[in-house]
This record gives C-alpha cells, structure tokens and sequence, in this order.
C-alpha cells in the first residue's frame, strides 16, 4: 500500500537550480538544456577535464567543483571506474534520501558502499554492487518494510545514474580541434 506520504518521498526534494558560473570554463565547453544539444547538463552545468600530467586530470564544473582523476596507486586520484561506481552510490543516496530523511530524521546517517571488480579481458565492469547501510531499529516491522519498498522504488524511478546503466547507454567522441 502505497500512501501520500510514500508518494511524495518518490518525488523527492528537488534541489534548487544551480546559478553555474563559466569562470575557468574553456571557450568551447557550451551546455544547455536544449535536449537536441549533445553537451546539455542539468541547470546549464559545464563540464570538462584538463589533462594535469602523465594519466593525470582534473574534473570540473562550472558550479567550482573539482576532482582528481588518475591511475589506481595514484594517491589523492579517482579512477574513471571508481568515479562510475561512486556516481551511482551517489545517484543512490540523493534518490531516497528523501524517503530515510522523513521516516528517521534529518540527521539520519546513511553510508552507501560500493563496488565490482572489471573484467580485465573484456575491460568493463560487468557487475556493480551498492550497499545502503542505515540503521532502521526504530521502525516496526512494517513500517522498516513499507520504508524499504519506498527506497527501492524512489532508486528505481529516480535514479538516473542507474537507470543509464540498467538501460545501456551510447557514448559518442568527437575530437575537436585545429587540422
């Protein structure tokens, strides 16, 4: 049974748009939420990477954020593949957030692991696995049940990240530059 309440934890707590900034964004980084432009990102978001040395990079955004990418041993770095696995943790814990924050409170600690080893042959991840750990002891046994059907469903409907990789995505590279 599904109640008001349940339905609105689906619909989450939408985040307020980001008023992005373009500073140390490079001139042909373009976004917008034109569906039809290949380079869109949510709240007109600009995103890239600058290569910082031998299989070294920078991530950034246009909201200021930054993270480094590198091999695995390079300290202080994110691998592309954890950085995958950690979006779709991430993805995770925004969709039902808003479900453990009405059912346990607003300071309710939550901790999602994640993981899956590549498979090197095939150089791909065949496999990731996501583990929510959040005490749920203050419930009944049916409201536990009726908060972790909720969960399921808010990740299932909302979850972009896992959705993407459930439905098998396309990627396209353009490379771009003087001739």
């Amino acid at each position: 049974m599904t109640t008001e309440q349940d339905a609105r934890d689906l619909a989450g707590d939408p985040a307020p748009a980001a008023e992005g900034t373009t500073f140390g964004a490079p001139a042909t980084a373009t976004a917008s939420t034109d569906p039809a432009d290949p380079m869109a990102n949510a709240g007109d978001t600009k995103l890239w990477l600058e290569r910082t040395g031998t299989r070294r990079y920078v991530g950034r955004s246009s909201r200021g954020a930054e993270v480094l990418v590198g091999s695995v041993g390079d300290e202080g770095s994110f691998t592309p593949g954890e950085l995958l696995k950690i979006a779709l943790g991430a993805c995770t814990g925004l969709s039902s957030d808003a479900a453990l924050a009405r059912r346990l409170g607003d300071d309710v600690r939550v901790t999602i692991r994640v993981g899956g080893p590549s498979d090197p042959d095939q150089d791909r991840y065949p496999h990731l696995t996501e583990e929510l750990e959040v005490d749920l002891s203050s419930l009944d046994p049916a409201a536990r049940e009726r908060l972790l059907t909720v969960v399921h469903r808010a990740v299932d409907q909302h979850c972009t990240v896992g959705r993407t990789l459930h439905a098998g995505a396309t990627t396209t590279l353009t490379v771009v530059g003087d001739r």
